[in-house]
């Protein structure tokens, strides 16, 4: 059953048991509903609502998603409680989000344990409240602090809920047996239901210059969202309209989003990281290694990132170093990281303390023997890689992983150096690696399936989003970003200026334009990854004799205070400068480019048609295991915005016959191979296919 009502002498106590997470099913809706015509007619004098399992509802049904809602609703079941002529307990533990916030703020009281959590993360999928959310807590808290809940979607922990007024009592111990304490005390106070509906909110709270305050800082945190400005025109409506008026308000909102293509993208994308770590073709019975310390190689940016990754889950580390000065600044660096969460208050400085002590450092490939795993973070050459492995495979116990964070290097070579091709794969962290999500991880030909399963099982340990790739010449991400940078190359040679392209991009919703990202990374990276290559693999001239004339002139981006701009060296601002146009025309007449106006829509499609039709070819030679992946990582690694629901996502939106023609028509005018359309890409409009289908019969 899983809703039940219990007369415990003069309580009612309605029970929620649906595992995992107590979802708001329509099952579970109408036992509430049942359960509280039951306690509306007997002869208790108040009622707790307490969920079994390890925590309070936490949320709405997920498998509900996209379907017509079916009665009661969740706003029907709310009114239901909200109505009892008694008192009504909430008794929350482990988290009460969403709906299940909504329905704990339709209950009279609330009462939770200290670990408790609440929160109304709607907007991540670019919902809002629409249970009653936007117009209960606005009344209970007031305006500011509602609006800053339910914008960020960030939960809130009891003690802070104690204090705004969300909770009104906290417990350590037996949730149900203190909650009937509560509410028996509550029936001698001689309580009466204090509906939330009834309150009202100041008029002078929170003026029309405040709510426009409020719109203008959500357009810069939250830039091009239209949930959460919504979520302000229902808490406005809140303070200017009748609760019932309100509500319909808020509904009609929800329903908008609902509708809305961001809220379908968000959702996709909320659905590919779950998936993401699942891997078709690995049979149940394998089971992931126990790794318990990890060993790390260089202690530069990269590799000291890494390391605060594992350190931050509580796992211990070695990071090892070729010189102790190397490792002293490595070491410093991670100090001076952990320092500045503590400043921002992310961290307590015992916090702090503890995960530092968790990193060892050391300069000796024999303090890596007992590790059971190690990444190596070293100088981008094979080489060098070669040389690391080699040593690895001498030092390292049998059944460590070997793991390489190359970006682009071939997994299968570096495996080859060693004797233990089986326990070597590709873990490519994104910098910095503290702050990303996303995990690229590399099965290598001869990875095993063992190896494969506890690289994923690591990833989602350590907090990230981990997904499969097979390995070719930058694996997902940067094979993808290739295409992209040269069409910002070649929009530039060809007459945009670099601060029309890196705006184009951004009212997309990038986070970074191009051009801003190569500034902030250094022109010179690229400038020397270039010089290992030959003629051949660098391609053509026009995608990079921009950025290796800037680098030449000593233009090695913010670091430099200049690059494709000018930086102040103080604010960090950045500016346009005429040497940079200058550089441009002068490339573009040793190449004989015949520059031209590009158009906004022109820059912004070809850079996206370059994204697309390579996350076609990935996915065709297998290189990705789905399109959703190939999102998760255009999303959680570069930047895409998640409203627009990765690459692959917006090319099904958009329409794949559109996304077609467009590709043919580039390929026509230039010629040029890299936009001849992906095979899969032809085949799914000649079979009129969408990417789901094709996923649904490919597996």
């Amino acid at each position: 059953m899983l809703v039940s009502f219990q007369q415990l002498d003069d309580l009612g106590v309605i029970r929620i048991d649906n595992p995992p997470v107590n979802a708001l099913s329509q099952g579970v809706r109408e036992g509430i509903c049942d359960a509280v015509k039951l306690a509306q007619g007997d002869g208790t004098k108040a009622i707790v609502v307490v969920c079994e399992g390890r925590t309070f509802i936490a949320g709405a049904d997920i498998n509900e998603f996209g379907k017509p809602m079916q009665e009661p609703t969740l706003p029907q079941v709310n009114t239901a409680l909200e109505s009892l002529t008694k008192p009504v307990i909430a008794a929350i533990h482990g988290t009460a989000l969403g709906g299940g916030f909504e329905l704990a703020l339709s209950c009279h009281y609330r009462c939770a344990l200290t670990s408790a959590s609440v929160g109304l993360p709607e907007v991540t999928l670019g919902l809002l409240p629409g249970a009653g959310g936007t117009q209960r807590l606005p009344r209970l808290i007031g305006v500011k602090a509602a609006l800053d809940m339910m914008t960020t979607g960030k939960k809130i922990n009891a003690t802070e809920a104690l204090d705004l007024g969300v909770l009104d009592r906290v417990f350590d111990g037996d949730l149900t047996r203190c909650a009937m304490e509560y509410a028996r005390e509550l029936i001698t106070e001689g309580a009466r239901p204090r509906q939330i509906r009834d309150l009202s909110i100041p008029n002078d709270s929170f003026d029309k210059d405040s709510f426009e305050s409020y719109r203008g800082q959500l357009n810069k945190r939250k830039r091009g969202q239209e949930a959460p400005q919504k979520i302000v025109s229902c808490v406005e409506a809140a303070m200017g309209m009748p609760f019932k008026e309100g509500l319909a308000f808020e509904r009609s909102r929800f329903m908008e989003c609902v509708k809305s293509e961001q809220s379908a993208a968000l959702r996709h994308i909320f659905f590919a990281e779950r998936q993401a770590p699942r891997v078709p073709g690995i049979d149940k019975s394998v089971t992931p290694r126990v790794v318990q310390r990890i060993g790390i190689i260089g202690a530069g940016t990269m590799g000291g990132g890494i390391a605060m990754s594992f350190a931050n889950a509580g796992i211990p580390v070695t990071l090892l170093d070729s010189s102790e000065e190397g490792l002293e600044k490595g070491i410093a660096l991670i100090g001076k990281n952990y320092g500045v969460s503590v400043s921002k208050g992310k961290l307590s400085e015992h916090q702090a303390m503890e995960r530092e002590a968790l990193i060892t450092g050391a300069v000796d490939y024999g303090k890596l023997a007992d590790v059971d795993l190690v990444i190596e973070a070293v100088f981008e050459s094979m080489d060098v890689k070669r040389q690391v492995f080699s040593r690895l495979d001498e030092v390292c116990k049998q059944g460590a992983i070997l793991a390489t964070n190359t970006s682009y290097l071939d997994v299968n070579e570096i495996a080859a150096s060693t004797s233990r091709p089986q326990d070597v794969v590709g873990l490519h962290f994104f910098s910095p690696a503290n702050v990303m999500r996303l995990l690229e991880v590399v099965k290598a030909e001869s990875t095993s399936d063992e190896v494969v399963a506890t690289a994923m099982a690591l990833g989602k340990r350590i907090g990230k989003v981990p997904v499969l790739a097979g390995v070719c010449y930058g694996f997902i991400g940067n094979r993808m970003l290739r295409q992209y940078a040269r069409e910002a190359q070649l929009c530039m040679i060809e007459g945009a200026e670099p601060a029309q392209i890196d705006s184009v991009l951004m009212n997309f919703g990038m986070a970074m334009g191009p051009l801003s990202v190569g500034d902030l990374a250094g022109l010179d990276i690229g400038y020397k990854a270039r010089q290992a290559l030959t003629e051949k693999q660098k391609g053509d001239p026009r995608s990079y004799c921009i950025a290796d004339a800037l680098v030449e002139l000593g233009r090695l981006g913010q670091k430099a205070e200049a690059g494709y701009y000018k930086y102040d060296p103080e604010t960090r601002a950045r500016s346009t400068d005429p040497v940079v146009l200058d550089v441009i025309r002068e490339q573009a007449r040793k190449y004989g480019v015949q520059r031209r106006a590009l158009s906004d829509e022109e820059i912004l499609n070809r850079h996206l048609l370059a994204l697309i039709n390579e996350g076609f070819r990935i996915l065709d030679e297998g290189i990705a295991q789905r399109a959703g992946d190939i999102d998760v990582v255009y999303v959680h690694g570069y930047g895409f915005p998640a409203y627009r629901g990765g690459p692959m996502f917006y090319a099904g939106q958009r329409g794949l016959v559109n996304v077609l023609k467009e590709i043919e028509r580039l390929y026509e005018d230039t010629g040029e191979p890299y936009w001849a359309p992906a095979t899969l890409l032809k085949k799914l409009v000649a079979e009129d296919l969408t990417l789901n289908d094709w996923i649904g019969v490919n597996g």
